[in-house]
């Protein structure tokens, strides 16, 4: 093993992070840590699953309805671009939390993404603003997008930074889960609004709740970012005079190997999570016949198949290992993938089955997933590096997982062939994981120096 050095307290190395204040202190401390860290990905996902069910209203109110299924193409293609928007945020926000420090970088994500979601619930229609009124969407969406680049993986650091040795991933799992449970929200949210009210008070007022909620619940989450410190690592930065001056041009030079790792055990993390939930209701009943109802019941079931997962797979990596329940989670893909689509094609059981199953090894690698990308990096470049490997990932694959996966049923004629397109990727990060990544359970966080194979 080789290291490309950099000034390093040998005390620091040796105690490992501190994980803040002993006894109740600390405890207190990590609960408020955990609460703020979740807010931010609980505003951004409750709005994705509000708008996937509220999709057909937006398309009518924001776009001229001549043509219908072009309004609803619009509405998506809108709806995309934050994922667009999402490596320029990876860029800006990753730089910013090395440079000033996680807690800064977090609160300015909370701020931009629920202030942008709370300014669409404002917006007026294309009848009263005609073109202005799907631009300032776009607008408004990739600001969210902007923001979301930076906010899962500077989310993912904050907390780990804070928590005791053994049990990172724990801590860490709120992140994932959290993004499970805003996402079941947010669809239920939206459906229970549409159920209530009449057509005419869902389209004058009714589908903008789930969207004005984001203001509050970003004020909350501003308000409890900033009564926290920054993370005891990166105030040992500060003091040892460790913070670099350009964090992304040095992630990408530096730990070029790292974010590339990242980035190839991540596809199968990106489109599996992606598969499991935004296709899942399409795919269902528009390849195999279900109607939406039963869709999206088997979709509920199973996110929250997928929510109770997370916590258990996290202890189970803390006491593993990263790597081995990496590669539990791609052969997983490889070996279920086709028979629980399959099973999806049987009858509501079956579908109940094989999507839990899928939902399960979603749990397996995202909780394993997320304390990885964090310790594999040195802390004056983690926000950096991390944020360009995972969200090059979830851009280039998981934001295009229903479209590739709509597509290859049409070319291969079979309704299997999500299952297909999953399996090979999972096949890819297999090796990725065998051949190129390395244990980090036991690396220390404020560690200085890169590590390489």
């Amino acid at each position: 093993m080789t290291t490309h050095q950099a000034p390093v307290p040998q005390a620091a190395t040796e105690a490992g992070p501190p994980g803040g204040p002993p006894g109740p202190a600390a405890r207190a401390t990590r609960r408020r840590v955990t609460a703020a860290t979740a807010i931010g990905n609980f505003v951004e996902w409750f709005d994705s699953g509000a708008y996937a069910v509220m999709s057909a209203t937006i398309a009518g109110l924001f776009f001229p309805q001549y043509d219908k299924s072009a309004a609803l193409m619009a509405t998506w293609a809108i709806f995309a671009a934050g994922f667009i928007a999402r490596p320029l945020g990876a860029a800006f926000f990753g730089r910013y939390g090395d440079r000033i420090g996680r807690n800064r970088m977090l609160a300015l994500s909370v701020l931009c993404m629920s202030g942008s979601t709370f300014l669409i619930g404002l917006l007026p229609g294309y009848s009263s603003a005609g073109i202005a009124a799907p631009l300032l969407l776009l607008l408004f969406r990739s600001v969210q997008g902007f923001s979301t680049g930076g906010e899962y993986t500077g989310a993912s650091s904050f907390i780990m930074e804070y928590a005791p040795d053994g049990r990172r991933a724990r801590y860490a799992s709120a992140v994932p889960l959290t993004v499970g449970v805003a996402s079941v929200a947010g669809s239920l949210a939206g459906l229970l609004i549409i159920d209530s009210l009449s057509e005419s008070a869902l389209d004058s007022w009714g589908w903008r709740l789930p969207f004005l909620l984001a203001g509050p619940l970003g004020l909350i989450g501003l308000y409890l970012r900033s009564r926290l410190e920054d993370t005891p690592v990166f105030r040992s930065m500060e003091r040892n005079d460790t913070v670099r001056k350009a964090p992304l041009r040095d992630a990408l030079r530096i730990c070029r190997r790292q974010v590339l790792t990242l980035f190839g055990y991540s596809i199968t993390n990106a489109v599996g999570y992606y598969l499991m939930s935004s296709y899942l209701i399409s795919y269902m009943s528009e390849e195999v016949g279900y109607s939406k109802s039963d869709a999206m019941l088997t979709s509920v079931i199973a996110m929250l198949a997928y929510c109770l997962a997370c916590p258990l797979m996290a202890a189970a990596s803390d006491r593993w290992g990263r790597k081995p329940m990496l590669l539990v989670a791609c052969v997983g893909f490889v070996v279920t993938t086709l028979p629980a689509f399959w099973l999806i094609g049987t009858g509501l059981t079956g579908a109940v089955v094989g999507a839990s199953v899928l939902a399960v090894l979603v749990a397996v690698i995202g909780t394993s997933n997320v304390p990885a990308m964090v310790e594999m990096f040195p802390g004056q470049l983690r926000s950096s590096g991390s944020a360009m490997g995972y969200t090059a990932a979830y851009v280039l694959f998981g934001g295009t997982a229903p479209f590739a996966a709509t597509g290859l049923v049409s070319l291969m004629g079979t309704p299997l062939a999500p299952g297909y397109y999953l399996m090979v990727l999972a096949v890819i990060s297999a090796l990725v994981v065998v051949f190129a990544l390395r244990e980090t359970v036991h690396l220390p966080l404020n560690r200085t120096t890169v590590l390489e194979s």
